[in-house]
């Protein structure tokens, strides 16, 4: 169940920053509540995942949904660079953060 909390706290994140760019600088109403939401959100169900799981792990998969989510949704309809580079350092985060939960024996 922590891993699911957590799941969710990351799919958050991404929600608090995708507001946080349509918010432009907090001049636009709806993005910035939705931004403030998703954010309270995110720490809510990060806060319930921590106190099971080891804050390392949880923390590295935690991040590590909100960058890729972020820098991915940035791709497909913030006209963001797709370049190989990119995608080969996504999968990086991908790959250190699974790391980090795989070598923590939870």
């Amino acid at each position: 169940m922590a891993w699911l909390l957590l799941l969710l706290a990351g799919f958050a994140e991404i929600g608090s920053v995708v507001s946080l760019k349509r918010a432009e600088g907090f001049k636009k109403f709806l993005p910035t509540v939705a931004c403030l939401v998703f954010g309270i959100f995110s720490f809510y169900f990060a806060s319930l995942a921590l106190t099971v799981l080891p804050i390392g792990p949880a923390y590295a998969i935690w991040t590590g949904i909100g960058t890729v989510g972020s820098v991915l949704i940035g791709m497909a309809y913030f006209n963001e660079p797709k370049d190989s580079k990119r995608i080969f350092l996504i999968l990086c985060i991908i790959i250190g953060a699974v790391g980090v939960k795989i070598t923590s024996g939870q």
